[in-house]
């Protein structure tokens, strides 16, 4: 399938203010970036880099004096995606065998208390015979039991604070859902990206886990279909991951995002009783 993805970020800046931005879409395995554009206006110089594991495609922009400006990119981008059949999976890979960067999702992180959360977890869902099911049974719980509710978080928002307040938006859900993972021992990464048929359109987050060797998406806010997803970046929370970080004297003025289909039949894939999950390596 073939995805047109669109975001527009503007900001006023009082002084001498360094941008970070991370609104590229990912190339990897199973999403190739076909054509792109980055505009920035006023016109500026700006460099682009990779994070060190290639997780993130980042754009660093220096403004020097006061200004207004608006930094737009613009994408077509194919995708695919591997359903993998849990019923059939091999056994969990030992934490003594996973590989360093595996293991690196097993920490607690700023955003992702799992030490804190580790008795709650086993409690919750350690009685679940399959790893699949315990991510699924975590996933399930935070629909349940977290509110979804525009703007009642803010960036400080962490997963305790998350499941002592039972409020969020789908960062605290991902948040909460990566530090129940780690706290069973479960590899678990922050996913940001495009999502087709999210209304409204914004950037979204969720969370894959690692399980029988692969990175399965899971999304506690049920907001997009889990196929319809357009990889920006990976990390272990939002703190890896952020959009736009800002150092210096600015604010945001404007958010546009927008996430289209351009090619190929779609149809919406969410969880099932069955037992199959996605994965976009």
């Amino acid at each position: 399938m073939k995805f047109s993805v669109n975001s527009s970020l503007s900001y006023v800046v009082n002084g001498p203010t360094t941008f970070i931005f991370n609104i590229h879409a990912l190339n990897t395995t199973s999403q190739t970036v076909l054509t792109e554009q980055l505009i920035v206006d006023p016109p500026m110089e700006i460099e682009e880099y990779k994070s060190h594991d290639g997780s993130c495609r980042f754009v660093r922009l220096k403004v020097h004096q006061p200004t207004n400006f608006t930094i737009t990119y613009e994408a077509e981008v194919e995708m695919k995606y591997t359903i993998i059949d849990e019923r059939n999976s091999a056994k969990l890979v030992p934490v003594v065998e996973l590989d360093s960067y595996i293991a690196s999702f097993l920490y607690p992180s700023r955003y992702c208390q799992s030490d804190k959360l580790t008795k709650f977890s086993f409690k919750e869902f350690g009685h679940y015979p399959s790893i699949y099911e315990k991510v699924l049974a975590i996933t399930e719980w935070i629909y349940t039991n977290i509110e979804y509710i525009s703007g009642s978080t803010n960036a400080q928002t962490s997963a305790m604070d998350t499941i002592t307040e039972r409020v969020g938006v789908c960062r605290d859900f991902a948040h909460l859902g990566i530090a129940l993972c780690r706290a069973l021992s479960i590899p678990a990464r922050y996913f940001t990206g495009y999502a087709y048929q999210l209304n409204p359109q914004d950037f979204h987050a969720c969370m894959e886990a690692y399980i029988d060797g692969n990175w399965i998406i899971f999304d506690s806010t049920k907001l997009a279909p889990l196929n319809g997803l357009i990889k920006i970046a990976t990390g272990r929370d939002a703190a890896d991951s952020a959009v736009s970080c800002i150092f210096g004297n600015a604010a945001g003025t404007s958010v546009y995002v927008n996430c289209n289909i351009v090619e190929g039949s779609f149809t919406p894939f969410r969880y099932d009783g069955n037992q199959k999950g996605v994965s976009f390596q």
